[in-house]
């Protein structure tokens, strides 16, 4: 057995990858994971593409930086720790955490592009997809961003119309088939989660 096993989360803004992580990594103790997300990755705002209108993009690969998280990966796998600053592009004038990552016997890398970005996904053992349906994205996305975050109703619309649903169309479900695991989470994921948790498990052993 490798002395690792790498696991890739993906899926469309508002499928629930967020919880469905959380909900994984309560399964197992803090030593026994580590959990990469490409939110940590993002490069500064001030080097973020804007769209016709001027409005930043922060659904684009290119907005992250997947060569930085592919070293982290990789040495995470050789035995290394990682450390890297908590990215807070929701509000620039926080003072970011340092995150430190301990290398673990399972690692769980998650993010939009984790099989865009073919370095990154070739370093993954097992590709997990989290599906749900356009209309149950959307509204989750509503309800996290305007009811909970308290942004504009019509940025919220805006942004996901066109930079959310455009990249999700483009560099996330093309991926689907890819899978090795596809988690249905249009109501909720039991049966998912634990069929993922069980498999894991045995990675322990």
């Amino acid at each position: 057995m490798s002395k690792n096993y790498t696991v890739g989360l993906c899926g469309g803004s508002g499928s629930g990858k967020s919880y469905f992580l959380h909900q994984l990594c309560a399964q197992f103790s803090p030593e026994q994971y580590c959990l990469v997300t490409l939110d940590n990755y993002y490069k500064p705002r001030e080097k973020q593409e804007k769209d016709a209108q001027g409005v930043l993009n922060f659904d684009l690969p290119q907005g992250i930086q997947l060569d930085k998280c592919l070293q982290d990966i990789q040495a995470l796998r050789a035995g290394k720790v990682v450390e890297l600053e908590e990215y807070t592009f929701n509000n620039p004038t926080k003072k970011p955490n340092i995150i430190v990552l301990q290398p673990a016997p399972i690692i769980l890398v998650e993010g939009l592009f984790v099989f865009h970005d073919q370095a990154i996904k070739d370093s993954l053992d097992l590709k997990v997809y989290i599906e749900a349906e356009d209309h149950i994205r959307i509204k989750r996305r509503i309800l996290r961003d305007h009811k909970e975050r308290g942004y504009d109703m019509a940025d919220v619309l805006y942004r996901y119309e066109h930079h959310v649903f455009p990249s999700y169309q483009r560099y996330i479900a093309p991926y689907k088939p890819e899978a090795d695991i596809i988690i249905n989470n249009q109501t909720n994921f039991e049966v998912g989660l634990n069929v993922l948790t069980g498999f894991l498990k045995t990675k322990l052993l």
